[in-house]
């Protein structure tokens, strides 16, 4: 049975008939947060509620590559190289530096402690953007319970000054976030309050001179589930998760097709010597498969 549903024919393009979907690892709680280093060779993740980042690679399989984590959830890389992370348990974004020391970038806005950022970008100007929704603190599952101080935001931290800024603030609570190649386009994940009935959906935001954002039209509402983590690859077309597997959608925002995944996926990023390469984040596993096209260069 094929793994890929294709529902244009442009998905068919994307996909390798022969190319397998592989579980690379097992036994985790609930897997988040792919980040791939191709100078390392290898895929970090968070297991959230094990309070660790996890290291794979081809070479030596799976290893701990931090732990305790603060129970970090998303991850993504800086201009420079480095890590930046979400961490709910500590309630902040930070920075790993090339010698290892970890480098405090936002745990606070207007006097007030951030909830649990949750996923993060960064742009070409090498400001970092970050959502924060209360998930981490709304049980002691992905972090630790507390009280909610602010609402759920999507910042901007300054690459030069440092300040961070809400630049989205309409939101019940913002999930995965990713622009699009030219940078032109934001899209933002909403995974509603917990237990709410909240809509769910993708929404787009037009980006223009300085990076100010307008519009907020919803981009696309995936079925089943809804979307947490999403990538974008060379061509613009965003990837998003889905309860059954990776959904593949238009620049226009229709769908192009699926990877059926037997998980409900949390996450993705592209990866791999060209990027080719879709690495995937589900449940308890995390899985990989080739693909015939490559995420976009800061994917």
């Amino acid at each position: 049975m094929s793994f890929f549903v294709a529902e244009d024919k442009e998905f068919s393009t994307y996909v390798l008939g022969n190319a397998p979907l592989k579980k690379l690892a097992d036994g985790f709680d609930w897997v988040e947060g792919p980040v791939w280093f191709g100078d390392h060779n290898c895929l970090l993740f968070s297991d959230i509620p094990g309070n660790r980042i996890m290291r794979w690679s081809a070479e030596t399989g799976i290893s701990t590559f931090r732990a305790p984590s603060n129970f970090s959830n998303g991850h993504t890389r800086d201009r420079q190289g480095r890590l930046v992370s979400c961490e709910h348990g500590s309630r902040r974004v930070t920075r790993t530096e090339h010698d290892g020391s970890i480098t405090v970038i936002a745990d606070s806005f207007d006097g007030k402690r951030l909830n649990s950022p949750n996923d993060v970008i960064v742009a070409s100007d090498d400001a970092i953007w970050f959502t924060d929704p209360h998930y981490g603190i709304a049980s002691d599952y992905e972090g630790a319970r507390a009280e909610q101080e602010l609402p759920c935001y999507v910042y901007r931290i300054d690459p030069h000054s440092g300040t961070i800024s809400a630049v989205l603030t309409d939101f019940n609570c913002p999930n995965g976030l990713v622009f699009s190649p030219d940078e032109k386009r934001l899209y933002v994940a909403d995974t509603g309050r917990m237990f709410s009935g909240d809509a769910q959906h993708i929404r787009v935001f037009d980006v223009g001179a300085d990076f100010k954002l307008t519009g907020g039209d919803v981009f696309h509402i995936i079925e089943p589930g809804c979307a947490d983590g999403m990538r974008v690859d060379e061509a613009g077309n965003l990837w998003s998760s889905a309860r059954d597997g990776v959904h593949c959608i238009a620049p226009d925002g229709h769908r192009r097709g699926k990877i059926l995944v037997p998980e409900t996926v949390s996450n993705l990023c592209f990866g791999g010597r060209h990027r080719h390469r879709l690495f995937i984040t589900a449940t308890t596993s995390v899985y990989a498969v080739s693909l015939a096209i490559r995420g976009a260069a800061r994917a």
